[in-house]
């Protein structure tokens, strides 16, 4: 026999079908921003896998966050994003026309884009930054050199909790470094095969570190910034010929690596309209007794006014799987700087 049961029901305010009609629509929205948030980028073969995987994770760590600020929009007033980017173009130049003394002519640019995104919300903090340069040399008879080239691009999501995890933040974080153009050997051949200098030595996606590391993350108020977790590191190296310079084998395409990774970094005002920014990246492999691989980039920023700045640059990096010694980078350089963002 069936029974019905009749009276008055009560019915739900119309708050609770608007939060979740916006829930849902947000929803929609944060799957977008995360799927935008992936470059296009034409790859294919191993590093299509790669980079899948980086920016899935990021994407992963996207919805939950767009989905909170879902749930409290009513109540919560979110910051807007904090952007910063700015592009460099810097110049040198030196002509000599019947100078008894002698010297060489020459003429160098390098141009760069260095940008910094960050969000913070009561319970995530998000951070992208990117570093683009690329500069050329010509000097006297001499064909154009490549000068300076780095692609560097990192992400990193931390989550704000109570107790403990307000001050040791657990973190997930990505970076890829690469380069844009061919580089060329031009004192000695590496391969040691009878070609005279200059040979080639590498090109983008050869080589291409990608990193990935899950862990925490403690930043204090004065600009220093620590990271220690577990990662995993990828070598990728493209270009077959090349692969045995970098420790691989021709027919490896890419290295694979788990182990421990630390990342610290300094960002601080030291005198005014001088800024130093410093990041020691360290990585130790789990199946390897050697010292870690090193990374250390350091920038001192000094600007004149609003449009002249100069730099000086020092990077340090060592991988025992490319070469014994430690490899120096240094570049100092005066130009012009506009803030686009």
């Amino acid at each position: 026999m069936w029974r019905f049961r009749t009276g008055r029901t009560r019915r739900k305010p119309l708050d609770h079908y608007r939060h979740r009609r916006e829930g849902y629509a947000d929803s929609g929205v944060a799957f977008r921003m995360c799927t935008e948030l992936v470059p296009s980028v034409v790859v294919s073969g191993p590093m299509y896998r790669v980079v899948s995987v980086v920016f899935l994770a990021l994407a992963v760590f996207q919805i939950p966050m767009e989905s909170a600020r879902a749930q409290d929009a009513d109540t919560v007033n979110y910051p807007i994003w904090e952007s910063h980017l700015t592009a460099k173009l810097n110049a040198a130049q030196a002509g000599y026309s019947k100078w008894t003394e002698g010297g060489l002519n020459s003429l160098s640019a390098t141009t760069s884009l260095d940008g910094k995104f960050e969000r913070t919300s009561p319970n995530w903090r998000q951070t992208h930054e990117s570093r683009l340069a690329f500069g050329v040399l010509k000097q006297d008879t001499l064909n154009v050199r490549k000068a300076d080239d780095i692609i560097r691009l990192a992400s990193q999501v931390s989550y704000r909790g109570n107790g403990l995890f307000k001050k040791f933040n657990p973190t997930a974080a990505a970076t890829i470094r690469t380069q844009f153009a061919p580089g060329f050997a031009y004192d000695q051949n590496p391969f040691g095969d009878g070609r005279r200098p200059p040979v080639k030595v590498s090109d983008i996606g050869s080589p291409a570190t990608f990193t990935q590391s899950l862990g925490f993350s403690y930043a204090a108020s004065w600009g220093f910034k620590q990271r220690l977790g577990i990662a995993s590191k990828e070598t990728l190296v493209a270009i077959e010929y090349l692969r045995p310079i970098y420790g691989l084998r021709p027919s490896q395409g890419v290295r694979f690596q788990m182990g421990i990774e630390s990342q610290t970094s300094v960002d601080k005002e030291i005198f005014r309209n001088v800024r130093y920014k410093s990041t020691l990246g360290l990585f130790a492999a789990f199946n390897q007794e050697e010292l870690p691989d090193m990374l250390w980039e350091n920038l001192v920023a000094m600007k004149v006014n609003s449009w002249l700045s100069a730099d000086f640059e020092f990077v340090a990096l060592y991988d025992r799987d490319i070469r014994d010694d430690i490899q120096i980078k240094e570049i100092f350089s005066i130009g012009i700087s506009f803030l686009i963002i």
